[in-house]
């Protein structure tokens, strides 16, 4: 990497794919007068972070690993500004504790998340993908399936994706059933949309389907463990489109294997690329992170991500700091 230009701010890009569904993201930085240096054409591990960051001063980031460490490579870097919504690839205390700003994009994903979690719940009470996998195995079997109308839904986690995952529900799907359950649950909402808050425990119990949108915290890492799969019905469907590690996936394939379950949906891993025991399982639809990735939501990420940095450079403060608290 170049030495960095007198008095030119240089910001790094590590996001995949930045500016590839609307140039007008990649305008905003070059826009800033900045020197603008790209490292996204694959998942960088954390020791290439480290390699780049020298000299940065912001870095426009995706999900990999951005920790201490990569933080003592880049004395000068002032901001970490993330691609969606999740942050828990960024080591935020560290961060805070070397005066670096951390953002993130919530109003960019949610209305594909939602959308595609809706899709899923579809699939799995209908069966959907094993049905296709059947046909092409020249195997005419019909399966009997469940309507969404007629079914209990379970949201852990009633922000933005929630609440978009309950109007798309209630208001499509008349006589569906809501169970919810968040840390301060907006009651106003809850009246409107018919909403049932309720205990974990009795949402796993009760839900044919239990859908997740918390982020992943050191409070919900392994929420879905083997005990709560095992509370819930065996024919209950788990979507997990938040963030990886949130679902025990051992625990899940062993629940599966164990018929404790009618099956899963999941798009986000504890690693990833994703290689493990889940995709042994034919009731187990899995997708490779995708459930922000619609041209709109991308380019909405990437519109706000850039617009941290026009706003570090111009010296005002973020439009999207990440929360003090968990």
């Amino acid at each position: 990497m170049s030495q960095k230009t007198a008095n030119r701010p240089r910001v790094l890009v590590t996001a995949n794919f930045f500016g590839e569904s609307d140039p007008r993201t990649l305008q905003i930085l070059t826009d800033t007068g900045a020197e603008i240096i790209f490292r996204n054409d694959h998942n960088i591990t954390e020791d290439e972070v480290a390699g780049f960051v020298k000299d940065i001063d912001a870095l426009v980031a995706g999900v990999e690993p951005i920790t201490p460490r990569v933080m003592d490579a880049a004395p000068g870097l002032k901001l970490i500004a993330r691609v969606g919504v999740g942050y828990d690839s960024v080591d935020v205390a560290a961060a805070r504790t070397r005066g670096i700003r951390v953002t993130h994009s919530p109003d960019g994903p949610w209305p594909a998340v939602a959308e595609l979690t809706i899709a899923l719940m579809i699939d799995l009470l209908r069966w959907v993908g094993p049905v296709d996998r059947e046909v092409r195995r020249g195997r005419w079997q019909r399966m009997i399936g469940r309507r969404l109308a007629t079914s209990t839904i379970g949201i852990v986690g009633v922000g933005r994706i929630g609440k978009a995952v309950i109007r798309h529900a209630v208001n499509g799907f008349p006589g569906v059933r809501v169970l919810a359950n968040d840390l301060v649950p907006d009651l106003a909402f809850g009246q409107t949309f018919g909403v049932d808050w309720t205990e974990k425990e009795r949402l796993y119990r009760e839900a044919d389907v239990i859908s997740l949108h918390v982020p992943r915290t050191r409070l919900t890492r392994n929420l879905i463990s083997a005990n709560v799969l095992a509370l819930m019905k065996p024919t209950a469907c788990l979507i997990n489109t938040a963030r990886g590690g949130i679902v025990d996936e051992a625990a899940l394939a062993a629940a599966l294997q164990a018929g404790q379950l009618a099956g899963a949906a999941i798009d986000v891993f504890g690693s990833e690329p994703y290689s493990g025991p889940l995709t042994e399982f034919e009731n187990c639809i899995l997708t490779p992170h995708i459930a922000g990735n619609t041209t709109d939501c991308r380019v909405r990420m990437e519109a706000d991500a850039a617009t941290e940095v026009k706003r570090l450079l111009a010296s005002e403060p973020p439009a999207y700091p990440v929360p003090d608290e968990e």
